[in-house]
């Protein structure tokens, strides 16, 4: 119901061709470039499963699955497992940095390529121009230097790693999560419902906002038995893991505007 200000929603001629996300020319929708291995292409990346439709997609859009190889390594980040959607017209200095700007996206599970919850996934972030912090994390997995106890839990974390919310992921059913951020009162409100279920307010806390920067929607994968995770590190071979998105759409939320 708000005014959207990146669309992230696939429609179903990128399904018919999945080559249309692989080049400026004729990806409308994501950066065809980054962030990903740039000897391979989005269309060797991306899955497009069948089922039930998220929550902002409806008939209109369909699911989209990120998933991760042996050969997903960004530039000479050796440690990181890495493939991340980027809004086509985001800028690190652009509206998604500015205002009240709300963040949608649904997530669901493929029993096909589960995730091995011993690492630590960034899921959806928002990274700062300078790429020395991210305002906000969405992670899964075991947090690299703290207990494995929620692992099994989506936590949506600020710059310094404090939990802004968390809740058990679910193996079955689509989960939809909106993150308003207020760059005015550097203020996060978070949002979160399960299946078709309209969203609720679950959240309001203090975030440092500043910094500028661009979102990413995909998985960054962190290695285990390591300090220095972005160029060593163990990660397991013949890797086949993927997270699927669906409803992914930031949105102006100024006058309190929010689709629930």
């Amino acid at each position: 119901k708000c005014p959207i200000i990146f669309d992230g929603r696939v429609p179903s001629n990128f399904v018919a061709d999945p080559t249309l996300f692989d080049t400026y020319a004729t990806n409308t929708i994501f950066n065809p470039d980054y962030v990903k291995n740039l000897d391979i292409k989005w269309s060797s990346i991306l899955k497009f499963p069948t089922g039930d439709a998220s929550r902002f997609d409806g008939s209109n859009y369909s699911a989209i699955e990120v998933t991760l190889s042996d050969k997903s390594i960004f530039q000479t980040q050796n440690g990181f497992r890495r493939a991340g959607l980027q809004f086509l017209k985001d800028a690190s200095d652009g509206p998604g940095t500015t205002g009240v700007k709300t963040l949608h996206w649904s997530v669901k599970q493929d029993p096909a390529r589960p995730l091995n919850l011993t690492h630590e996934y960034l899921n959806v972030w928002h990274e700062t121009a300078d790429y020395s912090a991210d305002q906000i994390m969405f992670q899964y997995g075991t947090i690299i230097g703290k207990s494995a106890s929620d692992k099994n839990n989506f936590k949506i974390l600020d710059r310094s790693g404090a939990s802004l919310y968390s809740v058990a992921a679910d193996q079955k059913q689509w989960q939809n999560f909106a993150t308003t951020l207020d760059y005015n009162k550097n203020q996060v409100t978070i949002y979160y419902s399960a299946g078709s279920a309209a969203l609720t307010k679950v959240a309001t806390k203090s975030a440092n906002l500043a910094g500028g920067g661009q979102f990413q929607i995909g998985m960054l994968k962190k290695p285990t038995g390591t300090s220095d995770v972005v160029n060593s590190g163990y990660q397991e071979k013949n890797l086949n893991e993927g997270q699927i998105y669906g409803g992914l759409f930031l949105e102006d939320s100024a006058n309190n505007c929010v689709s629930l």
